[in-house]
């Protein structure tokens, strides 16, 4: 009896506990933000990936976006992709050591793409855009962040600049963040020659046969000679018949 009349109390607790959140609003809303897409590429390779911008207010629209590509990790080629009532403006910086990109040497990289709405382009509440952009080759880290500042028409501006700690929850206002995993290894190195077949029983076989069959037809000919030359010896020997 005890028992029942405690598991009714937990239940019961459990019940006033939901009420208590739906009415008082104790759960926090979960909020969007920028993010890249898709998340994760790899190393050396070359993607493209796109920024996608939700509108969290409820009367603002986004009018411009800020990417700013980190300093620890540059990417020698970089080129956006057009959006319709949206310019796009690229910032370079200088890095050293150069960047390799197909056998040249940059010592420049991009450190910041903007783009801005022009007209009625913005992205209204309750829209959100996608700005395309092709990088590579993708540097040797395990995670690019790429620091965004979301303006709005009332000029807020969205600081989406907080990067994840490993094992921790997610910031309050979360950077994009692109995963970057490492190529796998090739089997065979490049221009090395594939190593010979081994022989399978059945070929062994048809190496045993072949050979007999070759060994069965010398030994057939020689036979037919020697009876060749002692039919012709026995001719040559017969008397000739007299009249």
């Amino acid at each position: 009896m005890i028992r029942h009349r405690r598991t009714a109390g937990v239940a019961a607790a459990l019940a006033l506990g939901a009420v208590a959140t739906a009415v008082l609003g104790f759960a926090a809303p979960v909020s969007a933000h920028v993010s890249v897409n898709p998340q994760e590429a790899t190393q050396g390779g070359y993607g493209r990936f796109a920024f996608r911008v939700p509108n969290e207010s409820d009367t603002a629209s986004t009018t411009k976006l800020e990417v700013v590509l980190p300093e620890n990790a540059p990417v020698g080629s970089v080129s956006t992709m057009p959006v319709p009532g949206w310019t796009v403006a690229v910032e370079k910086r200088k890095v050293d050591p150069p960047v390799e990109v197909h056998g040249s040497q940059l010592s420049e990289a991009v450190s910041k793409i903007t783009w801005t709405a022009t007209g009625d382009a913005a992205v209204k509440p309750g829209q959100f855009q996608e700005f395309p952009v092709s990088m590579g080759p993708l540097p040797q880290v395990d995670t690019m962040v790429f620091k965004t500042l979301q303006t709005y028409s009332d000029g807020n501006v969205q600081r989406w600049i907080e990067a994840p700690t490993p094992g921790g929850e997610e910031p309050e206002n979360p950077a994009p963040v692109l995963t970057l995993t490492a190529a796998a290894p090739s089997a065979t190195p490049t221009g090395a020659a594939a190593p010979p077949a081994a022989a399978t029983d059945d070929d062994a076989d048809d190496d045993g046969v072949a050979t007999g069959l070759a060994v069965a037809g010398l030994v057939a000919g020689v036979g037919g000679l020697l009876l060749g030359g002692l039919a012709f010896a026995r001719t040559r020997r017969a008397p000739t018949s007299q009249a």
